[in-house]
């Protein structure tokens, strides 16, 4: 009786056994299945990134701009989504060291606790205006040190913005290139030639070289005759942080002068129709674009039209783009009051 009672232990044990493999070797196939399906999407997805970024990069390094609106803004989405992946990464790796501790984007004292920069600021300055960037220096760029701790504690990055002399290497680069060793607080711009016609063309290679040296938020144009209230601006920016493509400024349109003898004498008039007024653009004082148009305005450089003035040509370059036009009139530089970002000085 034991033995036979054995064996139908032994025979009841072995057919329970497969009962319990058969699920988990399923869940095993399953999971395994996922993963090689999940991983093979990643890659392609990722395959297709490259070869976009690949293709625009031989292109615009072969000097040549033939690609449409439309790609260029799916090679910049594509470019951002690679961006946050990494990010998203490098904060997961941090985050499991440090216990998934979170970081807000803006503490409460106004610094910027985000790993790039809030905003890079082009303070558009010449020859002979030593006194104006010095006078910015100790108003509210700072410089040292105070400089060191804006970029660092606020996200805030300014940099005069200077082309070279139209008789290279002549006293005025070597005037420019002597206060940089000093300050260390310029953007030069070896290929442009520094003159008053050549203002919106300067405007356009600021942003293009300065998307391609900072991975900023924003990008601001400024006068160098204009005060910044760097706190207001700050707190300002961060509130569009989540608006991809912002073009932000004191918005206007006004006549379109056709005679020569005038100040604002525009030499293209005709193109802007019977009634010569301009299009909705911001105020050349200052005025600030987010990374996807500076990234835009650097892939399109050699194709984005400039007339007379910086400002109208900064708003003819995204016409027919799906851009967020912020009338702001904290920008509105000629009229100082409370709150105000900026004011001419």
């Amino acid at each position: 009786m034991q033995s036979s009672s054995r064996g139908s232990s032994q025979r009841l044990s072995s057919m329970a056994y497969p009962s319990f493999r058969i699920p988990t070797l399923l869940i095993s196939m399953f999971a395994t299945f996922a993963s090689f399906y999940v991983a093979g999407r990643l890659w392609q997805d990722s395959q297709n990134r490259v070869y976009l970024i690949k293709q625009l990069d031989r292109i615009t390094g072969q000097g040549q701009s033939a690609i449409s609106v439309e790609d260029t803004l799916k090679i910049i989405t594509c470019r951002e989504q690679h961006k946050k992946l990494d990010s998203l990464e490098m904060e997961l790796t941090a985050a499991r060291q440090e216990g998934f501790v979170s970081k807000r984007l803006l503490e409460i004292n106004g610094t910027y606790s985000e790993g790039r920069p809030l905003v890079m600021i082009g303070i558009l300055t010449t020859f002979g205006r030593q006194k104006n960037r010095d006078a910015i220096r100790n108003a509210w760029m700072g410089s040292g040190a105070a400089l060191k701790k804006l970029e660092d504690g606020k996200g805030i990055v300014p940099r005069f913005v200077i082309g070279r002399s139209e008789n290279r290497g002549d006293n005025q680069d070597k005037d420019i290139d002597r206060e940089n060793r000093l300050t260390n607080d310029f953007l030069i711009l070896d290929d442009h030639v520094e003159s008053k016609e050549g203002l919106p063309n300067k405007a356009k290679l600021f942003f293009a070289y300065a998307a391609d040296k900072w991975d900023a938020e924003f990008f601001a144009k400024v006068n160098d005759d204009v005060y910044v209230n760097i706190d207001a601006l700050g707190s300002t920016l961060a509130t569009h942080l989540d608006k991809p493509r912002v073009y932000m400024g004191c918005m206007k349109s006004g006549e379109v002068f056709s005679e020569p003898k005038n100040r604002w004498y525009e030499p293209e008039w005709w193109k802007f129709g019977d009634k010569k007024s301009y299009f909705r653009h911001a105020s050349g004082e200052m005025y600030v674009i987010s990374r996807a148009l500076a990234k835009f305005v650097s892939i399109n450089r050699f194709v984005l039209r400039t007339y007379a003035h910086d400002d109208v040509s900064a708003g003819s370059w995204f016409i027919g783009l799906d851009v967020n036009h912020v009338d702001e009139s904290k920008f509105c530089c000629s009229s100082w009051s409370t709150g105000a970002i900026c004011a001419g000085v």
